[in-house]
């Protein structure tokens, strides 16, 4: 049994299709949602996105942190950011992830480090999805 299922960023709209199941992180674990799953709305944490879609084929993408909302039989996330495997900038998301490995390291101030710590999760997981490119299983 499939159902409706979109993602939308800030900058456009990043899919929508009818799936089988999602598979994501909230912020207290990880969660799958299949058709006529209860009503709820939730914050999602940076991570990866499984989708699979209605043909029965498994999908990964990069998500940052945002809302999940599942509602009769639609289901939407929200999120800041969404990159498929192919988007993604490998050596970018290296350079990123030192980056924000050396400011963790030099700085002294909490939300500077708390920041750097968040860019070095994004960088972690789009190198993840990346490196999970040309696998068949999600």
């Amino acid at each position: 049994m499939t159902y409706p299922f979109q993602v939308h960023t800030p900058h456009r709209p990043f899919y929508a299709d009818k799936v089988e199941v999602i598979i994501l992180t909230l912020i207290d674990g990880e969660i799958a949602v299949y058709a006529n799953h209860s009503f709820f709305i939730a914050p999602v944490q940076t991570g990866i996105l499984k989708i699979k879609d209605k043909t029965g084929t498994w999908r990964t993408a990069f998500i940052s942190e945002g809302m999940l909302e599942v509602k009769g039989h639609n289901t939407i996330l929200l999120v800041d950011a969404a990159e498929w495997p192919e988007e993604i900038d490998l050596e970018r998301s290296e350079a990123a992830k030192k980056s924000a490995e050396a400011r963790i390291k030099d700085s002294s101030l909490r939300f500077e480090t708390d920041l750097a710590r968040a860019a070095l999760k994004r960088a972690e997981f789009r190198i993840k999805v990346k490196k999970m490119e040309n696998t068949s299983r999600y």
